[in-house]
């Protein structure tokens, strides 16, 4: 195979093209053994390869590239931000519908945090807007116990140093304060691990509600929580702008392929009809036990759907911002009583 050195493509490269998994991924199944290329098992990945290369990959053929596409998945807390969990916890890949094609997190949202996480289906696309070169402002929205003032907020452009970690230029505006908490709007590009968490923490404040609004151009909007959209085709071709999708290696001419959901199955206990899910069942998180489950509200009666607006139009209320977060915190009241007409 030394004639394939200088042509083709890198394997894991081809690999991540098909949607199995992500291009660091692939090279981790190299390592392990996993791959084999015209029969023969492969130890590296430093190896180019041909479309007429056949490539096996846990002893089943590769599939053919699909069409580059990005979904907007509202995260709710309480889910995990991995294929798989040792602990059991429950996963977004096992929330999400069977119907969508094998998905890939761009960059992970932890356990508590909620808000905004891209998917895509190619693991090219995943790893160049991960690169910190490629810098696409993380916009998140910060409710945190304590008190803290602009100027502090202020002194974060310069970046700041917590631990031993450099955290980059951080843009914070302090956006309401309350009796015992404020509301904050907070950017990034880096997007360290738990660097909201680790910089405001720093400021002596403690991050009770932490969701993101935004990620570069793709914004949260009005997306239902745990509901996912797919950006249309051309939108993400004018987002990407030549330069990133060249960098990326897109491919938005491959086919789209549909696949056929599995039929719902009766819960032999319950005798419900439950629909399956992709990836391995796991306990729903507390807020959706609390609520009666997936889609119920509560005392166990059904949610009303709400049509979710469009995400690539500009929000109503500020930049990337959600209007409904700060009116979550405020009483509600209830409609006035009618008195009836004496006769």
């Amino acid at each position: 195979m030394a004639q394939n050195q200088h042509e083709g493509e890198r394997i894991a490269k081809v690999i991540a093209r098909a949607g199995l998994c992500s291009r660091r991924e692939a090279e981790a199944w190299i390592a392990a053994g996993r791959v084999a290329v015209n029969g023969e098992k492969i130890a590296s990945p430093a190896l180019n390869v041909r479309p007429s290369d056949k490539i096996i990959v846990d002893g089943k053929p590769l599939p053919g590239a699909e069409r580059t596409r990005l979904f907007l998945y509202h995260k709710p807390r309480g889910l995990v931000t991995t294929s798989s969990d040792p602990q059991g916890r429950p996963t977004i890949f096992g929330a999400l519908p069977a119907h969508l094609p094998r998905l890939i997190s761009i960059g992970r949202l932890d356990l508590s945090t909620e808000g905004l996480l891209l998917l895509t289906n190619d693991g090219g696309l995943a790893r160049a807007l991960e690169l910190p070169s490629t810098a696409w402002l993380r916009r998140y929205r910060v409710r945190a116990h304590g008190k803290a003032t602009q100027e502090q907020l202020d002194a974060l452009r310069d970046g700041v140093t917590v631990d031993g970690i450099n955290y980059g230029p951080i843009e914070a505006t302090l956006d309401r304060e309350q009796t015992s908490n404020v509301w904050i709007t907070f950017a990034i590009r880096e997007g360290k691990n738990r660097e909201v968490r680790n910089v405001l923490r720093h400021l002596g404040l403690h991050v009770a509600r932490l969701i993101r609004v935004s990620f570069g151009p793709f914004q949260l909007g009005e997306l239902a929580e745990g509901a996912i959209e797919e950006v249309p085709t051309r939108v993400l071709r004018d987002q990407l702008g030549e330069k990133l999708a060249r960098a990326a290696g897109v491919d938005f001419s491959a086919p789209i392929v549909q696949r056929k959901a599995e039929p719902e199955r009766v819960n032999p206990e319950s005798g419900s009809r439950e629909r399956p899910r992709r990836g391995a069942s796991a306990p729903l998180p507390p807020r959706a036990k609390r609520d009666g489950g997936e889609g119920m509200g509560a005392g166990g009666k059904p949610k009303r759907e709400k049509r979710p607006a469009s995400k690539f139009a500009r929000p109503r209320r500020g930049e990337n911002a959600r209007p409904s977060f700060d009116e979550r915190d405020e009483p509600r009241r209830g409609r006035p009583h009618r008195r009836r007409p004496q006769k």
